[in-house]
């Protein structure tokens, strides 16, 4: 895989850590923006904003910056969850917050890269949505929006991209085991948790030739949450 590139967006986060692990593993060169400057032996890493449109092409003009290694894969990652009342306790800012972390970047990463992706006629995109997509939960009105809109447009990705040689998926996680959830959830059963590691592999594989036929699939997660 040494001469295919995976742009990996929120690649510094509990998830994103070991997505780009699995990918540095197989070989893959990997790109990763990020909020401030860092550096390590691994990923490529670029200072982007990824929820403007500016910020989205300085990604994917990293990613795309080496003839020898052509972007092949786009994971999207970046999003987040809040907690808040039902929606009648919701304030309409709270919601729209939502959608912007989690849909906005997906949007605009795919957007910038998709030109990149059809030209070589080989390219998959991986979105990650979220279990509350299909089976929501009271408090997380925007949350459960976002991701269900997450996986919406993974789908008509799919459908307008498929006889252009682009591959989109999605996968839908429950809890994470990761710290941060953890720490907020110290009381839970964590062995139900699904390891990030785990879903990384998962994530791979889709963005992989090995996953070649399949598009338009929502893959759940879930470990035995």
């Amino acid at each position: 895989m040494t001469e295919r590139t995976v742009l990996v967006t929120g690649g510094t986060g509990g998830l994103g850590g070991a997505v780009t692990a699995a990918f540095l593993d197989a070989g893959w060169r990997v790109v990763v923006p990020q909020r401030e400057p860092g550096t390590d032996d691994g990923p490529v890493r670029v200072v982007a904003d990824l929820l403007t449109p500016e910020g989205a092409a300085r990604a994917v003009g990293a990613a795309t910056a080496e003839p020898d290694a052509p972007l092949r894969a786009v994971v999207n990652l970046v999003g987040g969850y809040a907690a808040g009342g039902l929606v009648h306790e919701t304030p309409v800012d709270d919601f729209e917050r939502m959608l912007r972390l989690n849909l906005r970047p997906t949007y605009l990463v795919t957007h910038a890269a998709l030109p990149h992706l059809t030209a070589s006629g080989d390219g998959a995109v991986v979105c990650v949505s979220a279990r509350a997509a299909v089976s929501p939960f009271p408090g997380a009105s925007g949350y459960a929006t976002a991701k269900a809109a997450v996986r919406a447009f993974a789908d008509t990705v799919a459908v307008e991209y498929r006889q252009r040689g682009v591959r989109c998926n999605t996968v839908l996680p429950s809890v994470i085991d990761t710290p941060a959830n953890r720490a907020a959830q110290p009381d839970a059963d964590h062995g139900r948790w699904v390891p990030p590691a785990e879903i990384a592999e998962v994530i791979r594989f889709l963005a992989s030739p090995e996953s070649a036929p399949t598009s338009g699939a929502s893959i759940p997660v879930y470990g035995r949450a």
